[in-house]
Parts: C-alpha cells; structure tokens; sequence
C-alpha cells in the first residue's frame, strides 16, 4: 500500500533516504554502474573488471544482475577472431542511477546540516541563557 503523505504516521522519518535502492547501493554495483555513467559509449567486460577490481565471475553475476533489471545492456562481438563483451547503461539505468545519486547527495547534506547543528549546539551548551524558570534537580 502507498504510503499517504499526508498521514503523519505514515509519512517517512527525515533520515529514512526512501529512494535509496538495494539494486545500486551493494558496492561492486555502485561500482560497475559509476564506471558505466562516466563512460556513456559503454566499457569492454576487461576495462571494467579492472576499473571495479572485481573478479571476472563476480563482475559477469553482478552485470547479468543490473541486465535483469534492465538498468544495462551487454553486447557480444568478436574482434580479430576474440570475444568481446561490452555493457553500456540503458537509457532507464542512466535516469535510475541519476535519481539515485540525487539521493545519496541528500544524505550528504542531511550529515553536513546535521553536523553544523551539533556543532553549533555544542557552542550554546557552553553558555546556556538565562531561561527565567527553575529547572528540577535529579
């Protein structure tokens, strides 16, 4: 059921990041799919196992992963007489993962707003003003 927002008890916490997905957030994920934002015309199998520093079967299981969700796409081609694979992100990966760096750009915010508050937190419980009212003692 979706949520209402509307409904305070249904509405998300501050730090609940909804649109942070499971499908981009595992490391060699996040990794392969950077590697294939930064290079639009696509990466070869090779240059990417290397990029990502991942093993070729990890690298082919994560990739046939990222294809069923139709967030890449993979070609086969022989080039003098060797097999080639190159993985290039679909138009609907590309939106996807910018959605989703949106979203990790807004929990580095949250954390950067979070800190200066404790920080200037910090700083008013050193002089605390004078509140006009007795505070009971424990």
């Amino acid at each position: 059921m979706p949520r209402d927002p509307t409904d305070p008890k249904r509405t998300p916490g501050r730090y609940a990041y909804d649109g942070l997905a499971r499908v981009f957030h595992e490391k060699a994920r996040l990794s392969i799919l950077s590697s294939l934002a930064a290079n639009p015309e696509g990466l070869l199998f090779t240059e990417l196992r290397t990029l990502c520093s991942l093993t070729d079967g990890n690298l082919s299981r994560q990739i046939q992963f990222l294809q069923s969700a139709r967030l890449v796409e993979v070609w086969k081609r022989f080039h003098n007489n060797r097999p080639q694979t190159l993985c290039r992100l679909t138009n609907e990966g590309r939106a996807r993962f910018l959605e989703y760096i949106g979203e990790l750009e807004k929990v580095v915010a949250s954390a950067q707003l979070s800190g200066a508050e404790a920080a200037a937190s910090k700083r008013s419980r050193r002089d605390p003003p004078a509140l006009g009212r007795t505070v009971p003692s424990f």
